[in-house]
This record gives C-alpha cells, structure tokens and sequence, in this order.
C-alpha cells in the first residue's frame, strides 16, 4: 500500500510538472540546450525588429516604424472572386474574339482548375464605360462604385501562384498558403496595438451565406499570442456571441467574479510565466468592458436614416449593407482592422447559382451600393486618408469560358496569372496601375505579387514589412514570408 500511495504521489507530481518546470530545474544538457535556443530567439527577434510587448498591456498603442499613411484598415475581400473581365479590366480585344478558340499557346503546359481541352475566348459579359477625372474603365454592373471611381487606386497586375480558393484565400490573407500562418489583421494588431481598449483590435464579419473556403483560418492568430486573436461579430441577433452575462447574473456580481478569478489567473502568472496565461487575464477583462461598448456601437438604428438608405442597411438583418455600415461605424470607435468576408462570387457557370448571367449581377447588386455608400460616408467625415479600405478576391478568372461538362451557362475558370483589386484612403494613388495583355491572360505591366501587395499594405499602416517579425519553429516568421524578395509598390502612394 505505501509503495502504491507512493507512486500515485509520483504520478500527480509527474502532471504537475510542465516544459518550464522541467527546464527550470535542468541547469545542463537538454535543459540548458533549450533555454539557450529560447533566448537566442529572443534575441534574434530583437534584432530583426520583432515589435517590444508591454506585459500589463499587449494592446496598448505602439509608435511605427515609419511615418504611417492609414491608422485603419477596412479589408473587404469577395470569397471565390470577381471576374476582372467583368468589373474593372475591360478588354475590347476579348470582345473581338469572342467565341473563338483560345490560341494554343495559352493552354500549353498549363493547368487548370476545370477547363478541358480548348476552349473558348469570352468577351466582356457586361458593358464598359469610362468614368471619372481618372477615366477609368467600370462594368455596368458596378455604377455606384463607378461613381466614386476618383477615390480608388485600381491594380489590375496582381497575381499569385495559387489557383484553388483554400490555398489563394491563405496565401493572400496569411501569407502563406498551408494553413497555420497568421493572418493580417493579427499582424496589424500586433505591431500598432488598439486604440480603444474598450473593443477589440480586430473584428471580422461574413455575409453570403457561409464562410470563405480557407475557414476560421482566414482570421486566426496562429502563432502569434491569441490577444491579437480576432473577434467574429454578426449584424443580426446577438453581435457577439456569449459576451452578455448569463441570466441571473448581474455586472456587480460578473465584476466580483472576475476579480476573484484574477487573483487566481495572476498567482499562476507570478509563479509560471506564460504569457498565455496574461492573454486569458487581458481578455477577460476586454470581454467585461465590450459588454458595455459593444451593443452601443453594434447598433446601426443609431443611424440617421439618410444614412442607412444610403448603405441599403437593414437594422437587425444579416446583410453585406449592414456589415458596411458596421465597419465605418467600428473604425470610428478606434478598431484597428475591421475585415469583412462576403461569400458567393466563384463564377463557374455551372448553374444558376454561379454564373454570369443570374448570381454574377445578384452579387453586384448587393455589393455595389453599400460598397459606394462605405467610400462616400469616410469621405464626408474626413475618416478616408486614416482609413485604408481594400476590395478584391484571392484570384483572377480566366478569358476563356469554362463550359464544364458541356454546360451552356457562361462563367470563367480559376486563374492566378492576373486579377484585379483596388485601394482607396490611406495615402493609395488614385487611378488604374499595371496592366494584362490584349485578352486580359497575364499581367504585363507592373507585375505585382500578393506578397508585394501586402508588403505595401503594411507599410502604409507604418510597419516595416521586412522588419514585422515573430519567432516560431526556428523562423522569424513574417506576413510576407521568409524571403526579402518582396517590394513595397511605392508607386502606388500619392
């Protein structure tokens, strides 16, 4: 019996004892070997720039590196994305050669998602006109953003090197097209901090019906410590899921709860140092304030009524128009990255549901308005040169119509040689940058990589990309990679 309480006593120890208490009683061999990796990671992170944390306050304002052009970011990203042929990169070519065969040397040696074969070239579904000082060209499909045309920095020489959604929404959104990357807001976050503790940094919201193909994946913090987490939120019900207090309970009795909780979480940090540990006591803490500033802000009947016409907003409905509205609305109070992910734009022409002629028009209706009315509403509050709003997909569609198993739909294949997205606000150069070839096939002019774009992106936020650091397995993991190839596009800044 006593050898057998003896080893049960063994055993409770044996859980007891986790990596740090095993490394801080190892003063040599394994344990030595591992303190002295972690501390040369440390400072290898330091001397890469990886961003210095304040422990009582991982959320607090961080200066820049560089003198920042947006303090916000409004990323509006379109989930299996537009066809550029049919928005913004008109091609009078293609429509020339509509219904011919594409020439043999666009499909030689090339893979694609679905098309078989030689297909057809397919002109512009849509009419084209020019609009604006910057005579830009815009789909008839899209007339309230062509209204506001003059705002936008049009890239029409994107391009990637994934060409199925998972991998093209990661690669643009973590930078990496595996999952387990962190995505971008997250980035943000960690390296500027929020300027209103009351509500969270990062907030992501999704309309259409479901999420985008990459998931949750799209919005996580992966390695990077889960503070910079995001915070998923829904214009319809209740904005944030579990932040109310159960029924019952009050907020006096909520607030005893948390203290008595804190004391416990603060007398594990005292005596383990994890920094996870922090991470639980600071969101515990952020989920207490945001039950007083969330529903306030959440709540766009607060809205004039011109104003939530203008945005084609349903108070208390689920709708892209409302996310809109709720975004200028969060970016105002002070959150950092506010990312809206709208599903349904995959244009196979398969059926009804994903082709160009019945859910490509449904899409831009939806999308078009409020889009607009987003652009004009930060504009009139003197909120668009802090603010940097992105709209795009993960990549382009081909010229060629897909006709998958002989369908007479029309629709265009995946394709990652060239796609075309826009900036407005923060400091972007307003007019169209880069081009494609005659057929709208790859990009010819300023050829600009998802990993450059994003390197951009950062340093309009005031963050040096090739500096913006974390490390993890043994690299100082960053948003645009492991390499120093990628560029910040200065030429599209004014």
């Amino acid at each position: 019996m006593k050898n057998h309480a003896y080893h049960e006593y063994l055993q409770r120890q044996a859980q007891r004892t986790t990596r740090r208490h095993f490394l801080k009683s190892c003063q040599v061999g394994l344990g030595g070997l591992a303190l002295s990796q972690l501390l040369a990671a440390d400072s290898q992170a330091e001397n890469t720039g990886s961003v210095p944390r304040d422990d009582a306050n991982p959320l607090a304002v961080r200066p820049t590196d560089i003198p920042a052009r947006a303090k916000n970011v409004i990323y509006l990203h379109m989930a299996g994305s537009p066809p550029q042929h049919e928005t913004f990169d008109y091609k009078p070519e293609l429509a020339k050669r509509d219904q011919q065969l594409c020439p043999e040397e666009m499909i030689e040696g090339k893979t694609f998602a679905f098309i078989k074969g030689r297909p057809k070239l397919m002109g512009p579904v849509y009419k084209f006109k020019k609009y604006g000082e910057t005579e830009q060209w815009v789909s008839e499909t899209l007339p309230h953003i062509a209204e506001r045309i003059d705002d936008l920095c049009v890239v029409k020489s994107l391009y990637t090197d994934q060409f199925n959604h998972a991998p093209a929404q990661l690669m643009l959104h973590t930078g990496n097209p595996q999952f387990g990357g962190a995505s971008f807001g997250s980035w943000a976050t960690y390296g500027l901090g929020s300027e209103n503790q009351n509500l969270p940094g990062y907030m992501v919201m999704v309309s259409g019906g479901t999420q985008p193909s990459g998931g949750k994946n799209l919005w996580g913090s992966s390695y990077l410590p889960s503070v910079y987490q995001c915070v998923q939120c829904r214009s319809e019900g209740e904005p944030i899921l579990y932040v109310g207090n159960p029924e019952g309970m009050s907020r006096a009795i909520r607030r005893k709860s948390l203290d008595a909780l804190n004391r416990l979480n603060r007398a594990e940090l005292e005596e383990y140092r994890d920094s996870e540990t922090l991470t639980r006591i600071n969101q515990y803490e952020l989920a207490f304030r945001m039950q007083v500033s969330v529903p306030e802000v959440m709540d766009i009947s607060r809205e004039s009524k011109k104003t939530i016409e203008e945005y084609g907003a349903e108070p208390g409905k689920a709708s892209f128009a409302n996310n809109c509205l709720l975004a200028r609305r969060l970016v105002e109070q002070g959150v950092r990255f506010v990312q809206l992910f709208d599903w349904g734009w995959d244009i196979h022409g398969t059926a009804n549901y994903d082709d160009l002629m019945t859910q490509f028009p449904k899409k831009c209706k939806e999308t078009d308005r409020p889009i607009a009315a987003l652009l004009k509403d930060l504009k009139q509050r003197g909120m668009l040169d802090e603010t940097l709003v992105v709209w795009g997909g993960e990549f382009g569609r081909t010229p060629m119509n897909e006709g998958r198993n002989g369908s007479k739909l029309l629709g265009r294949d995946h394709h990652p040689d060239c796609f075309t997205m826009w900036m407005a606000g923060g400091g972007m150069k307003p007019g169209s940058h880069g081009a494609t070839d005659e057929l709208g096939y790859k990009a010819v002019e300023n050829p600009i990589f998802v990993r450059d774009l994003n390197a951009t992106l950062l340093h309009a936020l005031g963050l040096d990309p090739h500096k913006l650091s974390f490390p993890f397995q043994g690299l100082n993991q960053r948003l645009i990679g492991p390499a120093n190839e990628p560029r910040v596009c200065h030429e599209l800044f004014s």
